[in-house]
């Protein structure tokens, strides 16, 4: 059998789907462990937006974890858990990025590891947190308001395909406003706040360290065309023979369609991405002047972007 087994999946509860980033396959996964006493361990943003794993061992503590987060998470003492889960005879879901599920397998050894179920999701690098913390006290210094609230994607609002990222602040009187702020995408899609490390990432292939990868079902209408609703679709890569009867059981909950591999692939299956040229000058610049100056050098469209755009949203037409 040649791996990986590729399917574009959408779980069957809308509201699923629409409270998840993509088609909803991580809460299908993570359901089937925690209704076998099982604990999932995953990626939140705390109080203070910083991204952290934590361990669940319900449904709403997991579903804090669903969503997008475009900044390295704390792993904390994440590892010491997960191993004395495993200990005590837990099944465990440990979901990551493919250099933490690397990480944990290093850990643990030769420690038994078959109640354990790795899933990492496909990575396009990590930026910054020192980046990210600028920007949310400089959001807030532009809107005289607190944060409360970060969408790195709003799916529900602007559909799947859109990438809208917002922000909810709290005003001085007391109100809420919702803000489209896509200033800090932009910056991390540029790939000048990306960790170094980043550049020379091992995992940017079609094999992966987890069981299973998920990720946005980018090209899908190329691979299934009538399976796309803007609502979200999950590509699923199952990685070894373990996953093909996790998956089995999780097939009444979910629509999916058999693809290709060659009809999957996405920039961040293929190889790492470059380091840009102008990386030293960004950090050269963000050393030494005020954020507002990033945010319009590195977080605007150029004119010719923009021109590109607007000839793209013609031709569609």
């Amino acid at each position: 059998m040649k791996f990986p087994i590729v399917y574009a999946v959408k779980h069957k509860d809308m509201n699923i789907r629409m409270n998840s980033r993509s088609g909803g396959i991580f809460t299908a996964l993570s359901d089937k462990i925690l209704s076998e006493n099982g604990v999932v361990y995953g990626c939140i943003l705390n109080e203070d937006f910083e991204a952290v794993h934590v361990r669940a061992e319900t449904a709403e503590e997991r579903d804090k974890m669903r969503g997008s987060k475009y900044i390295q998470s704390s792993m904390g003492d994440t590892f010491h858990h997960v191993a004395e889960d495993l200990k005590n005879g837990r099944k465990v879901l440990f979901s990551g990025t493919s250099c933490q599920i690397a990480g944990l397998k290093a850990f643990l050894g030769k420690a038994d590891t078959e109640q354990l179920l790795c899933v990492d999701i496909v990575c396009h690098g990590v930026p910054s947190t020192l980046v990210w913390k600028k920007y949310l006290a400089w959001q807030e210094q532009e809107h005289h308001g607190k944060i409360v609230s970060v969408d790195f994607r709003n799916k529900k609002d602007f559909g799947w395909a859109a990438h809208v990222e917002t922000l909810t602040f709290k005003t001085e009187d007391g109100s809420e406003k919702k803000v489209n702020a896509d200033i800090f995408k932009r910056i991390f899609l540029e790939r000048n706040s990306m960790r170094p490390a980043c550049y020379q990432c091992p995992y940017k292939d079609i094999m992966h360290p987890a069981d299973i990868t998920i990720a946005d079902y980018w090209g899908i209408d190329n691979a299934v065309p009538d399976f796309n609703d803007d609502k979200g679709v999950s590509l699923v890569l199952l990685n070894h023979e373990k996953s093909i009867q996790i998956f089995e059981e999780l097939k009444e909950n979910l629509e999916y369609r058999n693809t290709r591999i060659e009809d999957s692939m996405q920039p961040a299956l293929k190889q790492p991405f470059s380091r840009p040229a102008s990386r030293q000058k960004f950090w050269n610049d963000f050393r030494t002047k005020p954020f507002s100056y990033i945010a319009k050098t590195y977080g605007t469209l150029s004119f010719t972007q923009k021109i590109k755009r607007k000839l793209k949203k013609y031709l569609k037409k």
